[in-house]
């Protein structure tokens, strides 16, 4: 075998090579997108914001000017989030066909059926700061009013308060007829006395028995 030979297949050995390892660019493409923080001018947020595809399958930074350029995404479908410890930003699913085309959409989890796309390139803006913490509870003079150990002891002595001064400036005719009320309920010549109520009720079936005898 001559030398030439062994260089030609020498050199189609190493294109086979260069063809099974090097991936085809026509099937990678692109995400591009700006991030924005209305709330404050200063920029002290870019470096802490990171572009997140997938959960980390794809990874990104911001510009100084807030955009991102994520290349070399196969097609398919991509969850994009927007990553930063000060602000919550909603994610946004990307789908990009064979041929390239993109369409974006938001993410609904209780709803999957309707699909409501957004613009692209991918436009994020913050929604709300996070709260780690939960807020401390305040005092406050409503919980020691409704307090029930407070309603059941000032209360009666409010009404004992204000009631006589009610009683007081109220229709001589309706003061006089609650003052009778009030001694007749206080008259116990009035009301029946308990002993004699239960002598008569212990008694009544042995004076039965004896008009009984009397008869026969």
């Amino acid at each position: 075998m001559s030398f030439t030979w062994i260089v030609i297949i020498l050199v189609q050995i190493l294109g086979v090579w260069t063809e099974t390892d090097e991936p085809n660019g026509t099937d990678l493409f692109t995400i591009e997108g700006k991030v924005e923080v209305v709330s404050t001018t200063n920029k002290d947020w870019l470096p802490d914001t990171q572009i997140s595809v997938d959960g980390g399958t794809f990874i990104s930074y911001l510009r100084g000017d807030g955009r991102f350029v994520i290349s070399g995404v196969p097609s398919g479908t991509y969850m994009v989030e927007v990553v930063n410890p000060n602000y919550m930003f909603e994610p946004v699913r990307v789908d990009i066909s064979a041929k390239g085309k993109k369409r974006a959409r938001k993410i609904n989890l209780m709803e999957l059926s309707p699909i409501k796309t957004v613009h692209y390139p991918l436009e994020f803006r913050e929604r709300r700061k996070p709260n780690y913490f939960q807020k401390r509870e305040q005092w406050k003079i409503t919980d020691f009013l409704f307090n029930p150990m407070f309603l059941t002891m000032v209360l009666p002595l409010v009404l004992v308060m204000i009631l006589p001064k009610m009683m007081n400036a109220a229709d001589p005719e309706a003061q006089k007829e609650m003052q009778s009320q009030m001694k007749a309920l206080n008259d116990r010549s009035s009301m029946p006395d308990f002993s004699e109520t239960l002598t008569s009720w212990l008694g009544g079936g042995s004076n039965k028995k004896n008009r009984k005898d009397k008869t026969k």
